[in-house]
């Protein structure tokens, strides 16, 4: 039978074998933004939705007995840089967790190379490469946003009600734009006249549409980030190559329009993850309290849902260590349990202290992780309407 004293001795030579993040008060995120790079544009109202969601935390009296904290990289939507940034955050920082990346080739390498060998929490607020469904990740690597398995599906959907009948692909060579292509592709019942992919930072686009003007498409379905995709439309547009595009949401930014002209993108259609119902009005509502605006690109939503998620799964676990998190995640995030929407972390903290079960519904949808890290969700058919982006609709896709 244990006596009181080598049990409290037990006790001890645990409690110093315990990581250091598993005793530590509070809680430090690690934010692994795009600031600059091909996704530069979206990487500051990312950070904003995560802000958002630790103001809620700390206001609510933070977490595990003291504030949630941030520590912010900038992967410059480049995977060397994001493996870079990603080790300050685990090794100088002492992250529990990461947030991030946006980009499905830089999150890629961040899991493989860092985040798993660190056995270390990670969840993605936009990388939708259907790769990272089937990425071997121990169970260490989610994501907030659906796969471009399905965005496929989605696009495919939108050119059929649009009548368009044939289409060339032109789309950035890495994880996200390979994907969404080829996803595209098996969905589309029309031709896929060319599928081309670009290297970027290229000073001229020309041959790449020079071949995908080859066969005549009506359409030019770019699938790129802004800093690229507005030369390649400048270019097309100069070079007589396409009059027609298709995006999808990684040209979901006013700055495409404002640089191209609002003439030359009109009626320009495009998918991207988009939430609706009360949860996401919720969000809404909470961002432009605080922001003053929501910005019209995506992700915002995301980037909040992975923090909140975070914090509730730390609450849950009674511990920051990355790997009680990541075992509590699914217990908050997905049914049965009180439903809790954006702005009641404080309602969610004390349900979860009782000992009560709780299911997350999120700014960005339902995040009900499956076996493999991923949720499903909604898509928002989107067009350039006088130079702004308007949503057309907010649909499933069949």
């Amino acid at each position: 039978m244990w006596t009181k004293t080598v049990l409290a001795s037990v006790l001890g030579v645990a409690a110093l074998a315990m990581p250091v993040q598993a005793q530590q008060q509070g809680l430090k995120l690690g934010v692994l933004m795009s600031m600059t790079g091909g996704l530069g544009s979206y990487g500051e109202v990312g950070l904003n939705g995560v802000r958002l969601a630790v103001e809620e935390m700390n206001a609510a009296g933070g977490v595990n007995g003291g504030q949630v904290t941030l520590a912010v990289g900038d992967d410059q939507t480049s995977p060397q840089a994001g493996v870079d940034a990603a080790k300050r955050l685990v090794d100088i920082e002492k992250v529990n967790a990461i947030i991030g990346a946006l980009s499905s080739g830089v999150t890629i390498p961040v899991a493989t190379s860092v985040a798993v060998p660190a056995s270390m929490i990670q969840i993605s607020t936009a990388s939708t490469s259907p790769e990272i469904t089937t990425l071997k990740d121990g169970d260490f690597l989610f994501r907030t946003v659906p796969t471009d398995a399905v965005q496929g599906v989605a696009l495919a959907q939108i050119a059929k009600e649009k009548g368009v009948k044939s289409v060339a692909i032109i789309y950035v060579n890495n994880d996200y734009g390979k994907g969404l292509a080829e996803a595209f592709a098996k969905a589309y019942d029309g031709k896929v006249t060319q599928s081309i992919a670009y290297e970027p930072k290229q000073a001229s686009f020309r041959g790449e549409l020079q071949r995908a003007a080859q066969g005549g498409a009506e359409v030019l379905m770019l699938l790129a980030y802004p800093e690229d995709g507005i030369p390649i439309l400048k270019q097309a547009l100069e070079g007589g190559f396409f009059k027609k595009f298709a995006f999808a949401d990684g040209m979901k930014a006013p700055e495409v329009a404002q640089a191209i002209g609002a003439k030359f993108v009109e009626g320009a259609f495009a998918t991207a993850p988009q939430a609706a119902g009360e949860s996401s009005d919720l969000f809404k509502k909470l961002y432009e309290k605080r922001f003053k605006e929501l910005p019209p690109k995506p992700y915002i939503d995301a980037a909040y849902d992975a923090a909140m998620l975070i914090g509730l799964a730390a609450v849950k676990a009674k511990s920051s260590d990355p790997k009680a998190i990541r075992d509590a995640l699914r217990f908050v995030a997905n049914p049965p349990g009180e439903a809790i929407r954006p702005g009641e972390f404080a309602k969610a903290k004390k349900a979860l202290e009782a000992g009560q079960d709780i299911d997350y519904v999120g700014g960005g949808g339902p995040q009900n992780f499956d076996a493999a890290g991923d949720v499903v969700g909604t898509y928002a058919h989107w067009e350039f309407k006088g130079g702004q982006i308007v949503t057309i609709k907010v649909f499933e896709p069949k």
